[in-house]
């Protein structure tokens, strides 16, 4: 199994582009299954979840083409309309078939979903809006089970925000009878992706970026081409690496207002931090103040970020309080930041850090999901000798090659067999 190997000291500086988002992108795929014909996309990331849902698009009858970072889905009926437990279990993400599945065929039969230990992610939320749909659903050996003549159009109301539960709902509305309403929404720049590819294959939506948006239901859906856009978690995990190394990076084809809680954290800290059109600049800073911050749904700070963010406060001057209010168990790093010299005590959904330059050593550590990943790599750039991060099968699910545009930057980072 593969692990990445980090010695620490170097500064990182130049400049390095950012790939296309996994969130935007896995949502926007499953929704081929609304439309037959050939759907054509740009700037897909090279990812194991994008891998695994090809994997379970196949098995879906679909036939798909890859080339670089293009993709072409050419989507004809399934057999049946069922995702296995062998093609679900490794990535949550996979309980996005239910929708699309359930609106163009009238039934799903669609396995419990695995992917990271961050948090039990109920899916109860997905299932209560199939049902206000008018789906008929059991679980069952493991199975949600849903089926529906034809959909009908609601009002839904989420008891708190979801962006899956949006997603799936978006995408079951699209071909029910009548008008839907969404209150509570997400709004995630990639929910606003998702909505424009449904715009462009002939729904009709609108508020998406807004807590309310509104689905007039259409008979048919023919498909299209899009381009995904970048990865703000990506692009905001490269904005932290040149921060933490004291150096000066930019971070180019990203969108700057999907960081906006990021970067306006890490100036509250003394960074500077420049924006253009399509990229993110910081400049050295010799050093910098621990500050507070709190995970919330978008446009608030992101959970997909305070891993990354958390390694910064370690090298802070002072004292930061991390709170996580999304998921319930998403400090699984502390542990391992403990082990490279780290000061952080965890007290359920808080963690106090406090902030010793240049005080973490390198040493063997342990990815538990995703983002924790990324994190520990982090810290090897700042570690003194040598990180080893291990389990990095979970990086691959989320970040394309991140090693080596770490070391594009000058990070002595390398991936070991």
């Amino acid at each position: 199994m593969d692990s990445i190997a980090v010695v620490g000291g170097n500064t990182l500086n130049g400049t390095v582009d950012v790939s296309g988002s996994k969130n935007a992108a896995l949502p926007i795929l499953f929704s081929t299954l609304l439309a037959d014909g050939v759907h054509q996309f740009e700037n897909v990331p090279q990812l194991r979840d994008i891998d695994s849902t090809e994997l379970l698009l196949s098995a879906l009858n679909c036939d798909i083409e890859r080339a670089s970072h293009s993709m072409t889905v050419k989507v004809t009926p399934p057999g049946k309309p069922e995702a296995s437990y062998d093609l679900v279990r490794k990535m949550r993400a996979s309980i996005l078939c239910l929708g699309p599945l359930l609106a163009r065929y009238g039934e799903a039969r669609v396995s419990l979903p695995g992917g990271c230990a961050i948090g039990s992610r109920p899916i109860d939320l997905h299932v209560q809006t199939m049902q206000r749909l008018g789906a008929e659903i059991e679980v069952e050996g493991g199975y949600v089970i849903a089926k529906a003549k034809r959909l009908q159009g609601e009002q839904i109301l989420f008891e708190r925000v979801t962006v899956g539960g949006t997603e799936n709902a978006l995408m079951a509305a699209t071909l029910a009878r009548g008008t839907t309403v969404i209150e509570n929404a997400a709004k995630e720049p990639e929910i606003v992706d998702l909505v424009h590819y449904l715009q462009s294959m002939g729904a009709r939506i609108e508020g998406e970026g807004t807590s309310v948006i509104t689905i007039e239901g259409v008979d048919e859906l023919v498909p299209s081409t899009h381009r995904i856009v970048a990865d703000r978690i990506e692009a905001g995990t490269l904005l932290i690496a040149g921060a933490i190394t004291g150096g000066c990076v930019t971070v180019n084809q990203c969108v700057p207002s999907h960081l906006q809680a990021l970067i306006d954290k890490m100036r509250e800290c003394g960074f500077s931090i420049h924006t253009d059109e399509k990229s993110v600049s910081v400049d050295a800073a010799d050093e910098w103040i621990g500050t507070d911050v709190a995970t919330a749904p978008y446009p608030s700070f992101p959970t997909d970020l305070q891993a990354q963010f958390m390694v910064l406060m370690t090298q802070a001057t002072g004292t930061s309080v991390i709170t996580e209010g999304i998921f319930e168990n998403r400090f699984m790093h502390v542990q391992e930041l403990v082990r490279l010299g780290a000061n952080i005590t965890p007290m359920a959904q808080v963690a106090i850090v406090r902030g010793e330059p240049g005080g973490l050593s390198g040493a063997k550590v342990m990815a538990t999901d995703l983002r924790a990943s990324a994190c520990l790599v982090l810290a090897g750039l700042v570690a003194e000798g040598v990180t080893t991060v291990n389990r990095i099968y979970h990086l691959d699910r989320g970040y394309e090659l991140l090693e080596r545009k770490l070391a594009g930057l000058g990070a002595d980072v390398k991936r070991v067999s």
